[in-house]
């Protein structure tokens, strides 16, 4: 086998004939065969840790043949995990002709470089897989710039892995090449694709700010579904809703925020968001690129926080999301927390109060519908709360606002004279400013009641 010298001190590299050689880190069809390596923190919770990282690999589309499982006390500079560790793995990768190796742990650059020449393949990180995931799932337009926004940035430090073939320089005729001229050139095109995905997401933003105005001038109150992936948020939105959006048990099946208007609760017509599901570590690219995304989380006037009742681990997920709302601005809003999937516990649906009498909790099942009438007594409850009882005259001239009204389901009594309509109405404090801003300008007038 031939070689070429190395002007570093890592020893001669062989050469093969690419023509006739599998490429490492090229993309397999039909599914990649994957080793996942799971660095434990604690060997309370080595099943749980394993079994969600397992079943991010399989959202990504691999296929798990092996898992290796680790104690990091001390994380090794150089590759993350001991030396004994890497080649426990390398091993296995080439015992089940793995196409890439699987770590629930963010690396660094060299880390996860010395991690693939030790393999001899392929090596993603957490952050990577996760980012991987995203991308596969993105369908708006807005969602797959935020995606790719995430991944240059992961990228960014990661270049030499692409162009280490420019990287190698001698002294002999026909060594001398670009090198890492070439790498600059290719990171200054990389910052150059970031401004102008940042320029187009900065316009789609102003896009959702405008969409969301218009929905605040429609005078419908917003609610959000936030919760862990594969909580089961989807399939409560589409029992909400009727919606019919993409659910499925697997993680992050939802990515890009919908929408939809609910119907026949007594407080009247709401507004409901699905929104991305969170994960514990989720990057910080993650979490910068999708911030407009989540602001629809920021922005509702009531959180419904999913939770899977049948994960064990609940109530560490259930913090890990009340992280992020914090991250995101969103950590003080009003809340009801949805214990979903009691179909497969013994529980029977019911409305408990929580933190003092001051946070709602709903046990429901969002698959088979049990304990829905409870959720929705809930946010009826919620908004009527914040309604005060308002006696309103609207000038016939004005029967739009009457039809608002009576679209909010607002108006308790009503009285007609010849001038225009005398109201009896519970409002929120918004649409009672609303409304008396217009006072003077309209002939409105708006009378507060004891």
């Amino acid at each position: 086998m031939n070689t070429f010298p190395r002007t570093d001190n890592e020893g001669p590299l062989p050469v093969v004939d690419n023509a006739t050689a599998p490429d490492p880190f090229s993309r397999a069809r039909g599914g990649e065969r994957a080793i996942v390596v799971v660095p434990l923190r604690s060997t309370d919770i080595a099943e749980i840790e394993i079994a969600e990282f397992s079943e991010l690999a399989r959202s990504a589309g691999a296929q798990v043949v092996a898992t290796v499982t680790a104690r990091v006390a001390r994380p090794n500079p150089a590759t993350y995990l001991g030396l004994g560790k890497v080649e426990e793995i390398a091993a296995l990768r080439a015992e089940h002709d793995a196409d890439v190796v699987l770590v629930d742990h963010t690396l660094s650059p060299v880390q996860e470089r010395n991690l693939e020449k030790a393999c001899s393949a392929r090596v993603v990180d957490r952050t990577g897989l996760i980012l991987d995931i995203f991308a596969s799932r993105a369908r708006s337009f807005e969602g797959k710039l935020q995606v790719e926004l995430a991944q240059l940035r992961h990228l960014s430090t990661r270049l030499v892995r692409g162009w280490t073939h420019l990287e190698r320089q001698g002294s002999a005729i026909g060594m001398r090449g670009p090198g890492e001229t070439q790498l600059e050139t290719d990171r200054r095109l990389l910052a150059e694709r970031v401004k102008i995905l940042k320029r187009r997401l900065d316009h789609a933003q102003v896009q959702r700010i405008q969409s969301r105005r218009a929905r605040t001038r429609s005078e419908l109150p917003t609610l959000a579904l936030v919760g862990y992936t594969n909580a089961g948020k989807s399939t409560l939105f589409n029992h909400l809703t009727g919606a019919g959006v993409y659910a499925a048990d697997q993680l992050f099946a939802t990515l890009d925020p919908t929408l939809r208007r609910i119907e026949g609760l007594s407080c009247g017509p709401l507004l409901l968001a699905d929104t991305v599901g969170f994960i514990r570590e989720l990057p910080h690219e993650v979490v910068a690129a999708f911030r407009s995304t989540l602001s629809e989380a920021r922005e509702a006037d009531l959180l419904l926080h999913v939770v899977d009742a049948a994960d064990p681990e609940h109530p560490e997920r259930m913090r890990q999301v009340d992280a992020v709302l914090e991250e995101i601005g969103a950590g003080d809003l009003p809340r009801i927390v949805v214990m979903n999937k009691i179909d497969r516990l013994d529980v029977a649906p019911r409305r408990d109060m929580i933190e003092g009498g001051e946070q709602q909790r709903i046990w429901l099942s969002a698959h088979d519908g049990a304990g829905m009438d409870l959720l929705f007594g809930a946010i009826a409850d919620h908004f009527a709360q914040l309604r005060a009882r308002y006696r309103i005259f609207i000038p016939h001239t004005h029967a739009g606002i009457r039809a608002g009204l009576y679209r909010q389901r607002a108006i308790d009594a009503e009285e007609t004279t010849d001038a225009g309509w005398w109201l009896e109405a519970r409002l929120s404090p918004a649409d009672a400013g609303r409304l008396g801003h217009s006072d003077a300008v309209d002939g409105v007038r708006i009378h507060p009641q004891t």
